[in-house]
């Protein structure tokens, strides 16, 4: 039966947890946006895709038939991460994290992908990569939770080598890697390679766990 968690989507992207004033804030008190609705501060561009922001969102649209990623300035090891997407196309996509890249390339050196698809049963939730292929992904009844032509609501929360993902708020993914191959790094959103790449993403707010 699905796991209804309307109350983990509804993280305010506006209302931040104040701390006291006399003592700092501890990991994870606090959501952020990382992503502004105006413009591309805070994210970098790898390979030649084209992002754009358009009307308060972020605009991936394949132009060549390589691999595109927009990734974070910063790293991270633990977090949640709560956002919105739309596919306009039947490119794949997804949200990678503890990822890295090869110095001058587009190829991802580690780190692990939350799939996106709206091909139906294609494992939009799903975890790839990290040189392994598929290694986790939804239950089949939670492979039609993607809206295809729609918004989606997408919470991700990483703590270690534990990955739960909610989808419209149905939890599609509650994992624990037993042999993690990487643990930190940058947040990048994709665009596959083929050129048919066309997403949108917006409301894009984090609530970063890390401790180093």
């Amino acid at each position: 039966m699905p796991i209804v968690l309307s109350l983990l989507l509804t993280v305010p992207a506006v209302t931040y947890a104040q701390a006291p004033r006399n003592r700092p804030l501890h990991p994870g008190e606090q959501w952020v946006q990382l992503f502004n609705g105006k413009d591309l501060t805070g994210w970098v561009e790898v390979g030649k895709e084209k992002w754009t922001v358009e009307d308060g969102t972020i605009h991936g649209q394949g132009v060549s038939d390589a691999y595109g990623y927009l990734r974070t300035e910063q790293k991270y090891k633990s977090f949640w991460l709560s956002l919105r997407f739309k596919c306009e196309a039947d490119g794949n996509s997804g949200v990678y994290f503890h990822t890295d890249f090869t110095p001058g390339t587009v190829d991802v050196s580690s780190g692990k992908q939350v799939e996106i698809d709206r091909t139906l049963n294609h494992h939009t939730g799903g975890l790839y990569g990290d040189g392994r292929g598929w290694f986790a992904w939804p239950a089949p009844e939670h492979e039609q939770v993607i809206r295809p032509t729609d918004w989606n609501d997408m919470l991700i929360k990483v703590e270690g080598n534990h990955t739960v993902v909610i989808l419209n708020s149905i939890e599609v993914l509650n994992f624990t890697d037993p042999s993690p191959k990487s643990s930190d790094g940058y947040i990048a959103l994709q665009l596959h390679s083929g050129g048919l790449g066309n997403m949108r993403f917006k409301d894009i707010i984090l609530r970063d766990l890390t401790v180093r």
